[in-house]
Protein backbone atom coordinates (compact mmCIF):
# COMPACT_ATOMS: atom_id res chain seq x y z
CA UNK A 1 0.00 0.00 0.00
CA UNK A 2 1.78 3.55 -1.03
CA UNK A 3 1.58 6.56 1.56
CA UNK A 4 0.64 9.93 0.86
CA UNK A 5 0.62 10.16 -2.69
CA UNK A 6 1.80 13.66 -4.14
CA UNK A 7 -1.15 15.94 -5.92
CA UNK A 8 -3.88 13.25 -5.00
CA UNK A 9 -7.36 14.61 -5.11
CA UNK A 10 -9.27 14.01 -2.20
CA UNK A 11 -12.64 15.29 -3.37
CA UNK A 12 -12.19 13.80 -6.75
CA UNK A 13 -14.21 10.99 -5.44
CA UNK A 14 -16.41 13.03 -2.88
CA UNK A 15 -20.28 12.59 -2.69
CA UNK A 16 -20.30 16.83 -2.54
CA UNK A 17 -18.42 16.77 -5.96
CA UNK A 18 -20.62 14.46 -7.41
CA UNK A 19 -23.69 16.47 -6.35
CA UNK A 20 -22.23 19.25 -7.78
CA UNK A 21 -21.67 17.89 -11.25
CA UNK A 22 -25.62 16.93 -11.35
CA UNK A 23 -26.11 20.53 -11.14
CA UNK A 24 -24.00 21.12 -14.05
CA UNK A 25 -25.76 18.61 -16.36
CA UNK A 26 -28.17 20.21 -19.63
CA UNK A 27 -30.87 18.60 -17.68
CA UNK A 28 -29.27 19.45 -14.34
CA UNK A 29 -32.71 20.19 -12.96
CA UNK A 30 -34.29 17.27 -13.78
CA UNK A 31 -31.26 15.19 -11.54
CA UNK A 32 -31.35 17.19 -8.55
CA UNK A 33 -33.36 19.23 -6.57
CA UNK A 34 -31.97 21.86 -3.99
CA UNK A 35 -33.72 23.16 -0.59
CA UNK A 36 -32.16 25.58 0.95
CA UNK A 37 -34.50 26.55 3.54
CA UNK A 38 -34.47 24.34 6.78
CA UNK A 39 -36.36 20.80 6.23
CA UNK A 40 -38.05 19.37 9.22
CA UNK A 41 -36.63 15.65 9.46
CA UNK A 42 -40.40 14.70 9.86
CA UNK A 43 -41.16 15.51 6.62
CA UNK A 44 -38.15 14.41 4.30
CA UNK A 45 -39.50 10.88 3.62
CA UNK A 46 -42.57 12.84 2.03
CA UNK A 47 -40.66 14.86 0.01
CA UNK A 48 -38.14 11.86 -1.39
CA UNK A 49 -40.81 9.10 -1.59
CA UNK A 50 -41.90 8.69 -5.65
CA UNK A 51 -39.91 11.61 -6.75
CA UNK A 52 -37.70 11.21 -9.98
CA UNK A 53 -34.94 13.63 -8.23
CA UNK A 54 -32.24 13.56 -5.83
CA UNK A 55 -32.71 15.85 -3.20
CA UNK A 56 -30.01 18.00 -1.52
CA UNK A 57 -31.48 19.35 1.89
CA UNK A 58 -28.68 22.05 2.85
CA UNK A 59 -30.21 21.94 6.50
CA UNK A 60 -32.12 19.02 7.62
CA UNK A 61 -33.21 18.76 11.21
CA UNK A 62 -32.74 21.01 14.61
CA UNK A 63 -28.66 20.58 14.01
CA UNK A 64 -28.76 21.87 10.34
CA UNK A 65 -26.67 19.08 8.54
CA UNK A 66 -26.47 18.93 5.09
CA UNK A 67 -28.34 15.83 3.91
CA UNK A 68 -28.97 13.77 0.57
CA UNK A 69 -31.54 11.18 -0.53
CA UNK A 70 -32.50 9.13 -3.95
CA UNK A 71 -29.05 10.58 -4.90
CA UNK A 72 -28.70 6.97 -6.61
CA UNK A 73 -32.23 6.38 -7.21
CA UNK A 74 -31.44 6.37 -11.19
CA UNK A 75 -29.99 4.72 -14.00
CA UNK A 76 -28.88 8.03 -15.45
CA UNK A 77 -27.21 8.93 -12.13
CA UNK A 78 -25.49 6.07 -12.09
CA UNK A 79 -23.99 5.86 -15.35
CA UNK A 80 -23.08 9.09 -14.94
CA UNK A 81 -21.17 8.39 -11.65
CA UNK A 82 -19.08 5.69 -13.60
CA UNK A 83 -18.88 8.32 -16.64
CA UNK A 84 -20.79 6.72 -19.22
CA UNK A 85 -24.25 7.06 -21.03
CA UNK A 86 -26.85 4.68 -19.12
CA UNK A 87 -26.78 1.50 -21.48
CA UNK A 88 -22.73 1.63 -21.37
CA UNK A 89 -23.15 1.31 -17.34
CA UNK A 90 -22.48 -2.65 -17.57
CA UNK A 91 -19.93 -2.66 -19.82
CA UNK A 92 -17.92 -0.04 -18.22
CA UNK A 93 -18.05 -1.50 -14.57
CA UNK A 94 -17.28 -5.36 -16.04
CA UNK A 95 -14.41 -3.49 -17.40
CA UNK A 96 -13.31 -1.69 -14.70
CA UNK A 97 -13.41 -4.86 -12.74
CA UNK A 98 -10.64 -6.13 -15.12
CA UNK A 99 -8.26 -3.68 -13.67
CA UNK A 100 -5.88 -3.84 -10.46
CA UNK A 101 -6.67 -2.48 -7.10
CA UNK A 102 -4.50 0.42 -5.71
CA UNK A 103 -4.90 2.03 -2.55
CA UNK A 104 -2.88 5.14 -0.99
CA UNK A 105 -2.82 5.38 2.98
CA UNK A 106 -3.63 8.75 4.19
CA UNK A 107 -2.60 10.15 7.51
CA UNK A 108 -5.06 10.94 10.25
CA UNK A 109 -3.88 14.43 10.05
CA UNK A 110 -4.55 14.93 5.84
CA UNK A 111 -7.49 12.73 5.72
CA UNK A 112 -10.77 14.94 5.07
CA UNK A 113 -12.68 12.60 6.85
CA UNK A 114 -11.23 12.94 10.04
CA UNK A 115 -11.34 16.42 10.20
CA UNK A 116 -14.28 16.67 13.30
CA UNK A 117 -13.82 13.87 15.61
CA UNK A 118 -16.24 13.31 18.26
CA UNK A 119 -15.98 10.66 21.36
CA UNK A 120 -17.03 9.96 24.62
CA UNK A 121 -20.41 11.96 25.53
CA UNK A 122 -19.73 14.20 22.58
CA UNK A 123 -21.28 10.95 20.99
CA UNK A 124 -25.25 11.75 19.98
CA UNK A 125 -26.41 9.76 17.04
CA UNK A 126 -29.90 11.60 17.71
CA UNK A 127 -28.09 14.75 16.54
CA UNK A 128 -27.60 13.63 12.99
CA UNK A 129 -30.36 13.79 10.14
CA UNK A 130 -31.78 10.34 10.73
CA UNK A 131 -35.29 10.53 9.73
CA UNK A 132 -38.23 8.03 10.03
CA UNK A 133 -38.22 6.66 6.44
CA UNK A 134 -41.68 4.74 6.49
CA UNK A 135 -44.90 5.20 8.75
CA UNK A 136 -44.49 1.87 10.31
CA UNK A 137 -40.82 1.69 11.12
CA UNK A 138 -39.31 0.32 14.50
CA UNK A 139 -37.48 4.06 14.78
CA UNK A 140 -35.62 6.58 12.85
CA UNK A 141 -33.02 4.57 10.11
CA UNK A 142 -29.41 4.70 8.80
CA UNK A 143 -29.99 3.45 5.74
CA UNK A 144 -27.15 4.26 4.17
CA UNK A 145 -24.61 2.41 6.19
CA UNK A 146 -21.84 1.25 4.41
CA UNK A 147 -19.79 -1.35 6.84
CA UNK A 148 -16.34 -2.48 6.83
CA UNK A 149 -15.32 -5.59 8.53
CA UNK A 150 -12.20 -7.38 8.94
CA UNK A 151 -12.39 -11.18 8.18
CA UNK A 152 -10.32 -13.34 10.32
CA UNK A 153 -10.94 -16.61 8.18
CA UNK A 154 -9.55 -15.00 5.10
CA UNK A 155 -7.97 -12.05 6.39
CA UNK A 156 -9.79 -9.78 3.60
CA UNK A 157 -11.71 -6.76 4.34
CA UNK A 158 -15.39 -7.45 4.32
CA UNK A 159 -17.87 -4.34 2.46
CA UNK A 160 -21.68 -4.71 2.72
CA UNK A 161 -24.92 -2.27 3.09
CA UNK A 162 -26.95 -2.43 6.05
CA UNK A 163 -29.43 -0.39 7.74
CA UNK A 164 -28.84 0.78 11.16
CA UNK A 165 -32.24 1.21 13.61
CA UNK A 166 -31.37 4.02 16.25
CA UNK A 167 -31.96 3.05 19.71
CA UNK A 168 -30.28 5.56 21.52
CA UNK A 169 -27.32 8.37 21.66
CA UNK A 170 -24.00 5.15 21.15
CA UNK A 171 -25.99 2.55 20.04
CA UNK A 172 -28.14 1.25 17.29
CA UNK A 173 -29.76 -2.01 16.12
CA UNK A 174 -28.35 -4.14 12.50
CA UNK A 175 -30.37 -6.97 10.96
CA UNK A 176 -27.96 -9.68 10.25
CA UNK A 177 -30.74 -12.24 10.22
CA UNK A 178 -30.26 -12.93 6.22
CA UNK A 179 -27.83 -14.88 5.05
CA UNK A 180 -24.33 -12.61 4.63
CA UNK A 181 -20.66 -12.93 4.74
CA UNK A 182 -21.01 -10.06 7.63
CA UNK A 183 -23.61 -12.57 9.39
CA UNK A 184 -20.72 -15.49 9.18
CA UNK A 185 -17.94 -13.46 10.69
CA UNK A 186 -20.12 -11.98 13.36
CA UNK A 187 -20.89 -15.53 14.04
CA UNK A 188 -17.02 -16.70 14.49
CA UNK A 189 -16.30 -13.60 16.44
CA UNK A 190 -19.16 -14.72 18.97
CA UNK A 191 -18.25 -17.97 19.29
CA UNK A 192 -15.15 -16.73 20.40
CA UNK A 193 -16.48 -14.53 22.96
CA UNK A 194 -15.61 -11.13 21.06
CA UNK A 195 -16.84 -8.05 19.78
CA UNK A 196 -16.63 -7.18 16.04
CA UNK A 197 -14.94 -4.27 15.06
CA UNK A 198 -17.16 -2.27 12.72
CA UNK A 199 -16.49 1.37 10.95
CA UNK A 200 -19.68 2.45 9.16
CA UNK A 201 -19.47 4.82 6.08
CA UNK A 202 -22.32 7.19 5.64
CA UNK A 203 -22.35 9.69 2.67
CA UNK A 204 -20.28 8.50 -0.29
CA UNK A 205 -19.47 8.39 -3.88
CA UNK A 206 -22.08 6.08 -5.78
CA UNK A 207 -19.27 3.98 -7.22
CA UNK A 208 -18.43 3.42 -3.20
CA UNK A 209 -22.27 1.87 -2.51
CA UNK A 210 -22.54 -0.10 -5.67
CA UNK A 211 -19.19 -1.71 -4.68
CA UNK A 212 -20.86 -2.23 -1.34
CA UNK A 213 -23.87 -4.31 -3.15
CA UNK A 214 -21.49 -6.81 -4.64
CA UNK A 215 -21.15 -10.55 -3.58
CA UNK A 216 -17.61 -11.66 -4.90
CA UNK A 217 -14.94 -13.87 -3.29
CA UNK A 218 -12.71 -11.09 -2.90
CA UNK A 219 -11.08 -8.23 -0.48
CA UNK A 220 -13.77 -5.63 -1.05
CA UNK A 221 -11.52 -3.01 0.01
CA UNK A 222 -9.59 -3.68 -3.23
CA UNK A 223 -13.37 -4.20 -5.15
CA UNK A 224 -13.81 -0.37 -4.44
CA UNK A 225 -10.85 0.70 -5.57
CA UNK A 226 -11.56 -1.60 -9.05
CA UNK A 227 -14.84 0.34 -9.52
CA UNK A 228 -13.42 3.76 -8.84
CA UNK A 229 -10.67 3.11 -11.38
CA UNK A 230 -8.06 5.32 -9.64
CA UNK A 231 -6.06 4.64 -6.60
CA UNK A 232 -8.55 4.21 -3.23
CA UNK A 233 -7.04 6.45 -0.55
CA UNK A 234 -7.84 5.08 2.98
CA UNK A 235 -7.08 5.99 6.48
CA UNK A 236 -7.35 4.13 10.30
CA UNK A 237 -9.98 4.70 11.97
CA UNK A 238 -9.54 5.82 15.07
CA UNK A 239 -10.81 3.17 17.40
CA UNK A 240 -10.11 0.01 15.73
CA UNK A 241 -7.64 -1.15 12.85
CA UNK A 242 -10.10 -1.18 10.02
CA UNK A 243 -9.48 0.86 7.00
CA UNK A 244 -12.10 3.46 5.20
CA UNK A 245 -12.11 5.43 2.59
CA UNK A 246 -10.52 8.72 4.07
CA UNK A 247 -12.20 11.32 1.55
CA UNK A 248 -15.98 10.18 2.88
CA UNK A 249 -18.28 12.33 4.38
CA UNK A 250 -19.16 10.99 7.75
CA UNK A 251 -17.78 7.57 9.56
CA UNK A 252 -19.61 5.76 12.45
CA UNK A 253 -16.99 3.35 14.37
CA UNK A 254 -18.14 1.28 16.97
CA UNK A 255 -18.79 -2.65 17.62
CA UNK A 256 -20.99 -5.88 17.64
CA UNK A 257 -21.49 -6.28 20.99
CA UNK A 258 -20.15 -9.89 22.06
CA UNK A 259 -23.91 -10.82 23.43
CA UNK A 260 -24.86 -11.51 20.16
CA UNK A 261 -28.82 -11.80 19.15
CA UNK A 262 -30.10 -10.26 22.04
CA UNK A 263 -32.66 -7.09 21.05
CA UNK A 264 -35.02 -6.48 19.21
CA UNK A 265 -34.93 -4.79 15.41
CA UNK A 266 -37.62 -3.41 13.23
CA UNK A 267 -40.05 -3.27 11.69
CA UNK A 268 -38.97 -1.98 8.77
CA UNK A 269 -40.31 -1.11 4.96
CA UNK A 270 -37.82 -3.58 3.13
CA UNK A 271 -35.97 -3.23 -0.66
CA UNK A 272 -38.86 -5.85 -1.97
CA UNK A 273 -41.36 -2.74 -1.35
CA UNK A 274 -43.20 -4.51 1.58
CA UNK A 275 -42.11 -4.43 5.54
CA UNK A 276 -40.49 -6.49 7.30
CA UNK A 277 -41.33 -7.72 10.71
CA UNK A 278 -39.22 -7.95 13.77
CA UNK A 279 -36.22 -9.68 14.30
CA UNK A 280 -33.79 -10.70 17.29
CA UNK A 281 -30.61 -8.69 16.51
CA UNK A 282 -27.47 -8.03 17.11
CA UNK A 283 -26.11 -3.76 18.77
CA UNK A 284 -23.82 -1.97 17.08
CA UNK A 285 -22.43 0.26 20.22
CA UNK A 286 -20.58 3.14 18.75
CA UNK A 287 -17.04 4.48 20.21
CA UNK A 288 -16.46 7.39 17.40
CA UNK A 289 -17.90 9.44 14.82
CA UNK A 290 -15.85 11.35 12.81
CA UNK A 291 -16.66 13.65 9.80
CA UNK A 292 -15.18 16.50 7.13
CA UNK A 293 -16.09 19.97 8.73
CA UNK A 294 -18.66 20.59 5.51
CA UNK A 295 -20.11 16.98 5.28
CA UNK A 296 -23.36 15.60 3.75
CA UNK A 297 -25.28 13.15 5.41
CA UNK A 298 -26.99 10.01 3.55
CA UNK A 299 -29.92 8.77 3.13
CA UNK A 300 -31.02 5.60 0.60
CA UNK A 301 -34.45 5.21 -0.31
CA UNK A 302 -36.08 1.85 0.16
CA UNK A 303 -39.23 0.35 -0.06
CA UNK A 304 -42.96 1.55 -1.19
CA UNK A 305 -44.84 1.01 -4.47
CA UNK A 306 -42.42 3.52 -6.69
CA UNK A 307 -39.60 1.30 -6.79
CA UNK A 308 -37.99 2.03 -9.70
CA UNK A 309 -37.34 5.66 -8.05
CA UNK A 310 -35.49 3.94 -4.90
CA UNK A 311 -31.58 4.25 -4.55
CA UNK A 312 -31.93 0.36 -2.89
CA UNK A 313 -33.73 -0.87 -6.61
CA UNK A 314 -31.16 0.87 -8.73
CA UNK A 315 -27.90 -0.48 -6.76
CA UNK A 316 -29.73 -4.01 -6.55
CA UNK A 317 -30.47 -4.18 -9.94
CA UNK A 318 -26.57 -3.52 -11.31
CA UNK A 319 -25.67 -6.30 -8.26
CA UNK A 320 -28.05 -8.69 -10.54
CA UNK A 321 -26.88 -7.76 -13.93
CA UNK A 322 -22.61 -8.11 -12.61
CA UNK A 323 -23.55 -11.48 -11.42
CA UNK A 324 -25.57 -12.89 -13.79
CA UNK A 325 -23.36 -11.99 -16.62
CA UNK A 326 -20.30 -13.29 -15.26
CA UNK A 327 -22.76 -16.86 -14.54
CA UNK A 328 -23.74 -16.24 -18.03
CA UNK A 329 -20.18 -15.85 -19.71
CA UNK A 330 -19.59 -19.52 -19.02
CA UNK A 331 -22.75 -21.11 -20.00
CA UNK A 332 -23.50 -19.41 -23.62
CA UNK A 333 -21.53 -17.76 -26.11
CA UNK A 334 -23.08 -14.52 -27.49
CA UNK A 335 -25.16 -12.61 -24.60
CA UNK A 336 -25.54 -9.24 -26.29
CA UNK A 337 -27.19 -7.59 -23.31
CA UNK A 338 -29.09 -8.02 -20.03
CA UNK A 339 -31.49 -5.56 -17.48
CA UNK A 340 -32.53 -6.20 -14.63
CA UNK A 341 -35.67 -4.00 -14.30
CA UNK A 342 -35.56 -1.60 -11.15
CA UNK A 343 -39.14 -2.00 -10.50
CA UNK A 344 -39.00 -5.43 -8.50
CA UNK A 345 -36.58 -4.00 -6.68
CA UNK A 346 -33.76 -5.27 -9.02
CA UNK A 347 -33.66 -8.52 -8.26
CA UNK A 348 -36.19 -10.75 -9.18
CA UNK A 349 -36.58 -10.19 -12.79
CA UNK A 350 -34.31 -10.68 -15.51
CA UNK A 351 -34.03 -9.86 -19.24
CA UNK A 352 -31.12 -11.64 -21.68
CA UNK A 353 -30.89 -10.89 -25.25
CA UNK A 354 -29.33 -13.39 -26.42
CA UNK A 355 -27.80 -14.33 -30.06
CA UNK A 356 -28.27 -18.35 -30.40
CA UNK A 357 -25.64 -19.81 -32.32
CA UNK A 358 -26.57 -23.82 -31.83
CA UNK A 359 -29.96 -25.08 -30.26
CA UNK A 360 -30.91 -24.86 -26.79
CA UNK A 361 -28.69 -21.86 -25.66
CA UNK A 362 -31.86 -19.86 -24.38
CA UNK A 363 -32.35 -22.68 -21.83
CA UNK A 364 -29.10 -22.97 -21.15
CA UNK A 365 -28.97 -19.29 -20.32
CA UNK A 366 -32.07 -19.61 -18.09
CA UNK A 367 -30.33 -22.89 -16.01
CA UNK A 368 -27.16 -20.54 -15.85
CA UNK A 369 -29.00 -17.64 -13.72
CA UNK A 370 -31.03 -19.88 -11.89
CA UNK A 371 -27.43 -21.05 -10.62
CA UNK A 372 -25.97 -17.79 -10.19
CA UNK A 373 -25.31 -16.23 -6.63
CA UNK A 374 -27.68 -13.98 -7.96
CA UNK A 375 -31.03 -13.94 -6.53
CA UNK A 376 -33.10 -14.00 -9.75
CA UNK A 377 -36.74 -15.74 -9.71
CA UNK A 378 -37.72 -14.90 -13.35
CA UNK A 379 -35.76 -15.00 -16.51
CA UNK A 380 -36.81 -13.52 -20.00
CA UNK A 381 -34.13 -14.48 -23.05
CA UNK A 382 -35.47 -12.64 -26.03
CA UNK A 383 -33.59 -11.86 -29.26
CA UNK A 384 -31.42 -9.42 -29.63
CA UNK A 385 -34.22 -7.43 -32.15
CA UNK A 386 -35.35 -6.59 -28.91
CA UNK A 387 -34.94 -4.04 -27.06
CA UNK A 388 -34.68 -5.41 -23.46
CA UNK A 389 -35.04 -1.56 -21.82
CA UNK A 390 -37.76 -1.51 -23.56
CA UNK A 391 -41.40 -2.78 -21.34
CA UNK A 392 -43.29 -2.37 -24.63
CA UNK A 393 -41.17 -4.99 -26.36
CA UNK A 394 -40.76 -7.33 -23.89
CA UNK A 395 -44.62 -7.17 -23.64
CA UNK A 396 -44.70 -7.81 -27.38
CA UNK A 397 -42.57 -10.77 -27.44
CA UNK A 398 -44.00 -12.66 -24.56
CA UNK A 399 -47.35 -11.89 -26.22
CA UNK A 400 -46.38 -12.45 -29.55
CA UNK A 401 -43.12 -15.52 -29.13
CA UNK A 402 -43.95 -17.00 -26.43
CA UNK A 403 -45.98 -20.64 -26.22
CA UNK A 404 -46.61 -21.48 -22.63
CA UNK A 405 -46.17 -25.78 -23.11
CA UNK A 406 -43.35 -24.99 -24.97
CA UNK A 407 -41.35 -22.36 -23.51
CA UNK A 408 -41.77 -22.55 -20.28
CA UNK A 409 -39.32 -23.14 -17.63
CA UNK A 410 -40.12 -23.92 -13.79
CA UNK A 411 -38.00 -25.68 -11.39
CA UNK A 412 -38.16 -25.89 -7.49
CA UNK A 413 -36.03 -25.95 -4.62
CA UNK A 414 -33.91 -23.39 -4.80
CA UNK A 415 -32.04 -21.22 -2.55
CA UNK A 416 -34.23 -18.34 -1.89
CA UNK A 417 -34.32 -14.71 0.25
CA UNK A 418 -36.28 -15.26 3.43
CA UNK A 419 -38.03 -11.60 2.75
CA UNK A 420 -39.78 -12.95 -0.30
CA UNK A 421 -43.52 -12.05 0.17
CA UNK A 422 -44.88 -14.97 -1.97
CA UNK A 423 -42.89 -17.74 -0.04
CA UNK A 424 -45.74 -20.06 1.69
CA UNK A 425 -44.81 -19.37 5.80
CA UNK A 426 -42.58 -22.11 6.71
CA UNK A 427 -40.64 -22.41 3.28
CA UNK A 428 -37.25 -22.57 3.01
CA UNK A 429 -36.62 -22.51 -0.98
CA UNK A 430 -38.44 -21.27 -3.55
CA UNK A 431 -38.91 -22.28 -7.21
CA UNK A 432 -38.23 -19.98 -10.50
CA UNK A 433 -39.34 -19.55 -13.44
CA UNK A 434 -37.87 -19.18 -17.34
CA UNK A 435 -39.69 -17.53 -20.19
CA UNK A 436 -37.59 -18.43 -23.44
CA UNK A 437 -39.08 -15.05 -25.43
CA UNK A 438 -36.87 -16.19 -28.59
CA UNK A 439 -38.15 -17.64 -32.00
CA UNK A 440 -37.64 -21.34 -32.47
CA UNK A 441 -34.14 -21.94 -33.80
CA UNK A 442 -33.61 -20.86 -37.06
CA UNK A 443 -37.33 -19.70 -38.04
CA UNK A 444 -36.52 -15.81 -37.28
CA UNK A 445 -35.87 -15.44 -40.56
CA UNK A 446 -39.62 -16.20 -41.72
CA UNK A 447 -41.69 -13.51 -43.24
CA UNK A 448 -44.41 -14.20 -40.06
CA UNK A 449 -41.25 -13.53 -37.72
CA UNK A 450 -40.44 -10.15 -39.76
CA UNK A 451 -40.68 -7.20 -38.13
CA UNK A 452 -42.23 -4.86 -40.59
CA UNK A 453 -40.99 -0.94 -40.81
CA UNK A 454 -41.48 1.69 -43.09
CA UNK A 455 -39.79 1.60 -46.59
CA UNK A 456 -36.50 3.23 -47.08
CA UNK A 457 -36.38 3.20 -50.74
CA UNK A 458 -33.01 2.31 -51.03
CA UNK A 459 -31.20 -0.14 -53.98
CA UNK A 460 -29.85 0.55 -56.99
CA UNK A 461 -31.88 2.31 -60.09
CA UNK A 462 -32.45 1.12 -63.22
CA UNK A 463 -34.51 2.82 -66.11
CA UNK A 464 -37.51 0.33 -66.01
CA UNK A 465 -39.48 -1.97 -63.80
CA UNK A 466 -38.66 -4.69 -66.20
CA UNK A 467 -34.81 -3.97 -66.24
CA UNK A 468 -34.71 -4.12 -62.52
CA UNK A 469 -36.72 -7.83 -62.45
CA UNK A 470 -34.24 -8.79 -64.83
CA UNK A 471 -31.23 -8.13 -62.29
CA UNK A 472 -33.18 -10.75 -59.86
CA UNK A 473 -36.62 -10.80 -57.65
CA UNK A 474 -37.39 -7.85 -55.78
CA UNK A 475 -40.23 -6.54 -53.06
CA UNK A 476 -42.78 -4.01 -54.58
CA UNK A 477 -40.72 -0.82 -52.11
CA UNK A 478 -37.54 -2.01 -53.90
CA UNK A 479 -39.28 -1.79 -57.12
CA UNK A 480 -39.90 1.75 -56.06
CA UNK A 481 -36.97 2.97 -55.25
CA UNK A 482 -35.17 1.16 -58.74
CA UNK A 483 -36.98 3.83 -60.52
CA UNK A 484 -37.35 6.56 -58.29
CA UNK A 485 -41.32 6.64 -57.94
CA UNK A 486 -42.95 8.64 -55.53
CA UNK A 487 -46.25 6.85 -55.43
CA UNK A 488 -46.13 3.46 -56.48
CA UNK A 489 -48.65 4.04 -59.34
CA UNK A 490 -46.29 3.89 -62.18
CA UNK A 491 -45.12 0.55 -60.43
CA UNK A 492 -48.46 -0.60 -60.20
CA UNK A 493 -49.07 -0.19 -64.03
CA UNK A 494 -45.94 -1.98 -65.10
CA UNK A 495 -46.23 -4.85 -63.16
CA UNK A 496 -49.64 -4.99 -64.54
CA UNK A 497 -48.42 -4.83 -68.13
CA UNK A 498 -46.18 -7.23 -67.12
CA UNK A 499 -48.52 -9.98 -66.07
CA UNK A 500 -50.74 -9.17 -69.25
CA UNK A 501 -47.51 -10.25 -71.15
CA UNK A 502 -47.55 -13.66 -69.09
CA UNK A 503 -43.83 -12.56 -67.97
CA UNK A 504 -44.48 -11.92 -64.51
CA UNK A 505 -44.19 -14.16 -61.66
CA UNK A 506 -44.61 -14.17 -57.58
CA UNK A 507 -42.39 -15.55 -55.12
CA UNK A 508 -45.20 -17.35 -52.87
CA UNK A 509 -43.00 -17.55 -49.82
CA UNK A 510 -41.55 -14.23 -49.42
CA UNK A 511 -43.99 -12.46 -51.92
CA UNK A 512 -41.22 -10.63 -54.02
CA UNK A 513 -42.08 -10.57 -57.98
CA UNK A 514 -40.02 -11.60 -61.18
CA UNK A 515 -39.60 -12.50 -64.12
CA UNK A 516 -40.55 -15.75 -65.42
CA UNK A 517 -39.65 -17.86 -68.73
Amino acid sequence: MKRDLPNLDLDRFRLKRFLDSLRELPHGADEIEIRSAPTRLADVASILHDNPRAVLFEKAGASGYALVGNALASRTRMAHAFGVAPRGLLPEILKRLRGKPEFVEISREQAPVQEVVMTGDDIDLTTLPINLQHELDGGPYISAAVDFAHDQASGWTNIGLRRLMIRGRKETGIDLVAPSDLRVILLASLAQKKHLPLSIVVGSHPIDYFAATMRLPVDELGLMAQLRGAPLPVVKSLTNDLMVPADAEWVIEGYLDAAGYTEPEGPYGEFLGYYGGVKINPVLRVTAITRRKDAIFQTLTIGGNAMSRTDTAQLCALRTEVLAWRALESAVREVKAIYAPPATGGVYNLRIALQQRVPGEARNAIAAVFASVANVKNVFVVDPDIDIFSDEQIEWAMGTRFQPERDLVVQGGFRTLPLDPSLDEAATTGSKAGFDLTWSFGSGGRMEATTPVPPKYEGQRFESVRAALADGPKFFEQLMAAVGSEDGGDVVRALEDLRNEGVLARDTERGRYRLQG
